[in-house]
């Protein structure tokens, strides 16, 4: 049986972080991490009031390329054999509430992709696809943010690293949570309040316990470590001030705002 959906924060108090969990517009304080969260302090702390932070620290984060059927079939892209991976590093990590920031040494265009993460529980190497759910902590929203015309800029050399490795370009939050069916959420990205994307994480050519699977075998991941699904149809550039939000029923809202480095 599938547990009670439970959604967990850490939040900045006094300096310090702080295990909460979501409900609502109100945040419970608990003892513990989000791979083992303890007994409940008795202080709360409003949604709009709390400093957020990643709801947990990864080491790395796997994102995907051509990873939903809709968006390969209408850019004419082959269904891949395997999943098709690059990383983003913790330098570009940024959490909800904070500015997504213009490059200073790139000043093309920016765009947002909202998707779906799988946090990683525990220390992963080589698991089936029976056991990858077991090592699943729970599933959170991505903006995996990308300066778009770097990637093909020299033709000698794909420039996936530095095109998604920007200061704050791998936004994840604003929650983890546990005990949801992935099946079943419907991923849509808010810009400025108008709906840009609305798709089905059924959609993926590679389910979540594939990618854990497939994944593990290249690579160990570790507690924490957030897999980005990838995205499909509906990506586009902002301008500076666009406030961009990842909603998924079940997981919450990540909205950002994307800003010159100047105004950040």
């Amino acid at each position: 049986m599938t547990a009670a959906p439970t959604s967990w924060a850490r939040i900045e108090i006094a300096g310090q972080p702080r295990l909460g969990r979501v409900e609502g517009e109100t945040i419970h304080l608990h003892e513990g991490t989000p791979f083992a969260p303890g007994p409940a302090t008795g202080q709360t702390v409003s949604t709009s009031d709390a400093r957020w932070l990643t709801p947990v620290e990864p080491t790395k984060m796997v994102a995907l390329w051509n990873n939903f059927r809709a968006a390969a079939e209408k850019n004419g892209w082959a269904i891949p054999a395997e999943p098709l991976t690059f990383l983003k590093a913790p330098s570009s990590f940024a959490a909800h509430g904070q500015p997504i920031r213009q490059p200073r040494s790139y000043d093309g265009r920016v765009i947002y992709e909202g998707e779906l993460g799988i946090v990683i529980g525990k220390v992963c190497t080589a698991v089936s696809i029976d056991e990858a759910a077991g090592h699943i902590l729970g599933y959170t929203c991505v903006n995996d943010v990308t300066a778009l015309e770097l990637l093909q800029r020299d033709p000698s050399f794909a420039q996936w690293t530095r095109a998604k490795n920007f200061d704050t370009f791998g936004v994840f939050g604003p929650v983890v949570a546990t005990g949801l069916d992935p099946r079943t959420l419907i991923v849509r990205t808010l810009v400025n309040g108008r709906e840009r994307q609305n798709y089905p994480v059924a959609d993926m050519i590679f389910s979540p316990t594939e990618l854990v699977s497939l994944i593990s075998r290249d690579m160990t991941l570790m507690p924490g470590d957030v897999i980005a699904c990838g995205t499909s149809l509906g990506v586009l550039p902002m301008r500076p001030g666009t406030v961009v939000e990842v909603a998924i029923d079940g997981i919450g809202v990540l909205r950002n705002t994307f800003v010159t480095d100047s105004s950040a």
